[in-house]
This record gives structure tokens, sequence and C-alpha cells, in this order.
């Protein structure tokens, strides 16, 4: 039985106006929590993020002005919640440490999610770029465990809305669905996991108050979303009734790739 409303715990998004931070600030409100951001400026010059964040306060989120980099207003954010989910993106990582340090001194968080929201930081073998920002998420994963801070790692693997869209293809995220050939990294027989924003939101709201997930990894891996790079295009072809031409980039050839390149391929992904 799910606890009446003045019962549900409190929550706190740090990144709320991120990719996955905002969905995730939805689902809370709409499960019943007292939600509230994190904002620098609660009016910002991007109109995108203002009107935003103007949604937010139209749903009964509110807005608390603070900062990562600000210790003491940190902590009075935390002080006036429960739970602290950590949306912040890839530049802001190893900043986690401070959240860390605030939720020590606050010490009243119940539950404590860092910005996870990938692949298993400690089940994935990477190269770098890939493989120093994964080397922060397990230094903070270490840090929060010393400190006894309770707490929940999730691991949704792959973003659909960001990863389906060009069927797989990573070297055009963005760029919608293939129309007459795509890239595939290696041989495209590695399985990855796609979960669907609206899915991951859900269950890391459902994840605060269960006790089955305090100290855990909750996996988000549904069956039928496990698939192929091969697969996938094989779904699209059959789906459009077209067959692509297959550009196919050997290991050697990506490693070399992402050793010169500005963009962080998703190491959960293919």
């Amino acid at each position: 039985m799910e606890p009446d409303k003045e019962e549900r715990s409190r929550v706190l998004v740090i990144g709320g106006t991120g990719h996955i931070g905002k969905h995730i600030v939805a689902a809370s409100v709409r499960h019943g929590h007292s939600t509230s951001v994190l904002v620098r400026n609660a009016a910002p010059s991007d109109p995108a993020k203002a009107q935003l964040l103007t949604s937010f306060v139209d749903f009964g989120v509110a807005l608390i002005k603070g900062d990562l980099f600000n210790h003491e207003s940190l902590v009075k954010a935390i002080k006036s919640t429960d739970i602290i989910i950590s949306a912040v993106g890839p530049r802001q990582l190893v900043e986690q440490t401070r959240i860390v340090r605030a939720i020590k001194e606050a010490g009243s968080v119940k539950r404590f999610l860092p910005s996870e929201f990938g692949s298993d930081v400690e089940r994935v073998h990477t190269v770098d770029p890939v493989a120093s920002l994964y080397a922060g998420k397990v230094n903070l994963r270490r840090l929060i465990e010393a400190e006894g801070i309770p707490h929940t790692y999730i691991c949704c693997n792959g973003f659909a809305e960001t990863y389906l869209p060009s069927i797989g293809d990573v070297t055009a995220v963005g760029a919608g669905p293939p129309t007459d050939k795509i890239t595939v990294l290696g041989d495209g027989d590695t399985k990855a996991v796609f979960v669907v924003e609206e899915d991951i939101e859900v269950y890391t709201i459902r994840a605060i108050d269960d006790p089955r997930t305090l100290n855990k990894i909750l996996y988000m891996r549904p069956p039928a979303n496990i698939v192929s790079h091969n697969e996938l295009i094989s779904m699209w072809e059959r789906k459009t009734g077209k067959t692509l031409q297959i550009v196919r980039i050997p290991e050697v050839d990506l490693l070399e790739w992402i050793k010169g390149s500005s963009i962080i391929i998703h190491p959960g992904i293919w």
C-alpha cells in the first residue's frame, strides 16, 4: 500500500532542468511528493530554461535558490528535504562530493541518489575519456558508502529518447532516422539496453521510499528492450521497407576515433 500524500518523502532534485532531471521532477510531482529544485537563478536568461522553471512552479514545484559551489546554500536546501536526487551533467559529476559533504552536515537525509543513470560503472570496461568519467563515479560511490549515507544507485543504461531516433547510430544522435546509410560500431552484435525516459523517471521515484532499494543498485533491464544494433536496424528496415547501407567501424579504428573525438560515446551503447 502506498503512503498517504502527507507521509511521502520530500524530494529535492539537483540538476532538475537537465534532460533526465526534468523527467524526474515531473514524476515526483505526479506521485504526490513535495518537490523542490535547486536553482542558481529562478529567472534565467535562457528562454527554454525559464519556460521550464515556470512550468515547474505551475505544477507546485518549489524553486530553492542555491548553488552546488556554495556550501551554505546547499546545506540549507538539503535540510528542508528528505530525499536528494542528483541529475547533474558530466561536467559536474566530480563536484557531487560537495553534495555528499552538505548531506553529511545536514544530517537528516533519508536517501541520496547520485547522478548515475547509465551503465553500472563497476561492471563495464571503457577507454578515455569515458574511463576517467566512470572512475569519478566509482570514487563517489566509495565516498557515499564511507560516510554512511543512505543511497540508491540507478543504472538504466541507454536513454531511448536519445539513441533510438537515430536507430542506434551514435554518430548521428539528434539527426533523426537514417534514410540511406547507418554507421555501426564493431560487428553490431553486442546487445544494448534501451529504456524510455518516462519509465526511468517512474522507477526512480518509486525507488526512493522502497526499503528493497536502500543501499542497493537498481537495474532497469526490460528483456524486450535488450537488442543488438543489427537487430535494431533489421526492425527499422522491416518497418520502412528500405534496406540501409551499413558503414562499419572496426574496433581498432573505433578506438583511434574515440581518442581524437570531442564526443563522449556512451559506453553502455554497443
